[in-house]
């Protein structure tokens, strides 16, 4: 089953801009997932099971190594990724 996932990290610091670079750069490091960031989220694609596994990780590590901060997160059960349906024709 694939899985769509626009995710939003606020990091409740000062300097939150690495804290939200690091989470996206490991995301990104990630074989087997699509990762489609802009200005106001990032969209993760991919298998459920991966994304999922990723997102925990990922999500547990940022907070260990940067604190407290929020995550606010869309999922669909569908692989929506733009590359594979650029004009979003179905």
């Amino acid at each position: 089953m694939d899985l769509s996932v626009e995710i939003s990290k606020y990091p409740l610091a000062d300097d939150y801009i690495p804290a939200i670079k690091d989470f996206i750069n490991r995301l990104n490091a990630t074989d087997g997932i699509s990762v489609v960031g802009n200005t106001m989220s990032t969209q993760i694609f991919g298998d459920y099971d991966l994304v999922m596994s990723v997102l925990t990780n990922e999500m547990k590590r940022s907070y260990e190594q940067f604190g407290k901060a929020i995550f606010v997160c869309k999922f669909i059960g569908a692989n929506l990724n733009p590359a594979l349906n650029p004009h979003g024709d179905n």
